[in-house]
């Protein structure tokens, strides 16, 4: 049955540090991907409420209200229901007891509750594995319910019968339970090995996996070194990149949905669910700022694995180097990008696609983002290995040799490939943390050859990528189109941001891409594909990093504070924002986190000493 979209807003996160959950405002959740990240759906109804599948658990009244918020410096997320009849609300957690705890077993617990009156709940659980290809079938087992379909194996159990449900196209379980104040009921899903049954243990467990799980959740961000200004925001930023963090890889991915769209109803959607190599600077900055050394080092040691496994002959006219732009979680190169043309995509925005094509697209920056992240751990972290830097010196002598082919950009273009003025910068990262690196550790290496090249780099993006007409730096060279990215440029070392260069780069930016503090990346029609997108969270952030290291601290303040009033009710973002002011795009989005961590960080550390950085 149908049922009105929810706004991808209008949702919070879960998730066990292997894989996640969106639970709606409504009470459902509606994407859940099992065992990991990149596994096929298993709810799936965000994308398709016919087709894909989903767990609600709702009054059967009408509800007058909802509100939806976090047990305070957790993921346990609540949901509360306020009607005539009464309150209640559903405390929805995945267990986490322990940092890489061996025993782990992935399970989804809903625990609702009356606050007040009674109140009577129905609950349907609709599962349809792969991308609601498959349909699921049940039958009673061991203490509950078992659901299989497709290779997955799910039990059920609860403190209240179990009805299943034989339908036209799939098999539902449902139960409905009335709760005074103060009454409970308990409903866990779990992922079961091939021999498992349903067991009511997990569900005699449930008050001991809450504690644990709050516990863990409050450990883990005692770490935290930061107490400024906007502590929330960024706390809540941090425990979502957690979120987000595949723990038994130490990888983290990009957002854990996939096609949910730039643009409702276009065409604009992307599988999000890999580690994009580009975010790891970006990562490993906001990590260690925060004093989270165990997830910088297990990225750390994730990204060293990948450094020269895909680099082909050279002189190979299709040479990507020695990175891909994206892997999954292993560190695998994904297969080809597919499209599933039997769901309706979000708000009917197709199609919906699995794999992403940029993998196979030449990004010259992120080798710049790869060796800052490695200067980055150099720094604030115990040191790269002696093999890590022989990997480094590979990267680099590739870099040298191809900085200045036409790429796809870090915006990942589908049109025509062209000189981007930030692949360009990036690649003179790349080199000058290179030399940085082995001067402050005296490391083997041509530094005088990659000085060189360095310094080729820097006097091309000044003579062809400044348009001296506009008073700006340019997207590409020779071109007049702007693009945000250059923003980057005195975050990393680039320019001073005293530069007139930077500055009057600055203002062209405000004039051509900045409305009311939110911020176009680019000139959509120079990235190849149809219709408009919204504003990019990402590059917002930056503008607050750009203006506080120009010294204009109010605008950045200002600008900040109106970037936290585009967050959902619990403080999470998607990729972007829409003309209506809306998220859109893939959510949660790790790189916005990234971006906001940071640009809070460095507006905290310029107001307290009245200087940039």
């Amino acid at each position: 049955m149908d049922r009105d979209w929810l706004a991808i807003s209008q949702h919070g996160l879960i998730g066990d540090l292997r894989t996640c959950a969106l639970v709606g405002t409504e009470g459902t959740i509606d994407w859940f991907c099992a065992p990991r990240f990149d596994s096929p759906s298993v709810f799936g109804a965000i994308l398709d409420p016919d087709q894909g599948g989903s767990w609600r658990l709702a009054p059967t009244c009408d509800v007058s209200r909802t509100q939806q918020f976090y047990f305070p410096d957790t993921a346990v997320l609540i949901t509360r229901f306020l009607t005539d009849d009464g309150v209640a609300e559903i405390h929805d957690f995945m267990p986490v007891l322990g940092e890489g705890d061996p025993e782990h077993r992935q399970r989804l617990v809903r625990r609702v509750s009356g606050v007040r009156g009674t109140i009577r709940m129905h609950m349907t659980l609709d599962a349809r594995p792969d991308y609601g290809r498959q349909r699921c079938r049940a039958e009673e087992a061991g203490d509950g319910v078992l659901v299989t379909g497709d290779g997955v194996r799910l039990g059920l159990v609860s403190s209240t019968a179990l009805t299943i449900d034989e339908g036209d196209d799939n098999t539902r379980v449902t139960a409905e339970v009335e709760l005074s104040r103060g009454d409970t009921a308990l409903f866990v899903l779990e992922m079961l090995g091939d021999d498992d049954d349903p067991s009511s243990n997990t569900m005699d467990m449930t008050d001991a996996l809450l504690g644990a799980t709050t516990t863990f959740w409050r450990k883990w961000l005692s770490q935290s070194r930061y107490s400024g200004r906007w502590r929330e925001m960024v706390h809540r930023s941090a425990i979502t990149l957690k979120l987000l963090t595949h723990e038994p890889t130490g990888a983290i991915i990009a957002a854990p949905t996939t096609s949910l769209p730039e643009l409702i109803g276009g065409g604009r959607n992307w599988d999000y669910r890999y580690v994009w190599v580009r975010d790891a600077g970006f990562v490993l900055y906001a990590l260690l700022r925060l004093g989270f050394t165990g997830e910088a080092r297990a990225f750390t040691s994730w990204l060293s694995k990948r450094i020269g496994r895909e680099h082909r002959p050279p002189n190979d006219e299709d040479d990507l180097g020695p990175l891909r732009v994206l892997y999954d979680i292993d560190g695998n190169v994904p297969g080809a990008e597919i499209e599933l043309e039997h769901l309706r995509g979000y708000r009917d925005s197709k199609p919906v696609r699995v794999g992403n094509a940029a993998v196979d697209q030449l990004q010259l920056d992120i080798y710049g983002e790869l060796i800052d992240s490695v200067y980055l751990f150099n720094k604030y972290g115990p040191g790269i290995s002696d093999d890590a830097w022989h990997d480094v010196v590979q990267v680099v002598d590739w870099v040298m040799q191809n900085w200045d082919r036409d790429d796809a950009s870090m915006w990942e273009a589908r049109g025509e490939i062209r000189p981007y003025t930030v692949s360009r910068l990036m690649c003179w990262v790349a080199l000058e943390r290179t030399i940085r690196i082995a001067r402050q550790r005296g490391l083997p290496g041509d530094i005088l050859g990659w000085s060189r090249v360095r310094d080729e780099i820097y006097e091309r993006i000044m003579s062809k990528c400044w348009n001296a007409d506009l008073q700006t730096f340019t997207q590409v060279e020779g071109g007049t189109e702007l693009d945000a990215g250059v923003l980057l440029m005195p975050m990393v070392k680039f320019l001073s941001p005293a530069d007139p260069k930077f500055l009057s780069t600055l203002e062209a930016v405000e004039n051509g891409l900045v409305t009311d503090s939110l911020v176009f990346r680019y000139t959509p029609e120079s990235d190849g594909l149809d219709g408009e997108e919204g504003t990019f969270s990402l590059c917002s952030f930056w503008y607050v990093e750009a203006l506080t290291r120009a010294g204009r601290l109010d605008d950045a303040q200002l600008a900040l504070e109106k970037m936290f009033t585009y967050a959902n009710h619990v403080g999470l973002y998607a990729e972007q924002v829409s003309a209506t002011g809306d998220q859109v795009g893939n959510f949660p989005q790790a790189f916005t986190h990234f971006s906001l961590i940071s640009a809070a960080i460095n507006l905290d550390r310029a107001l307290d000493k009245g200087t940039t950085r």
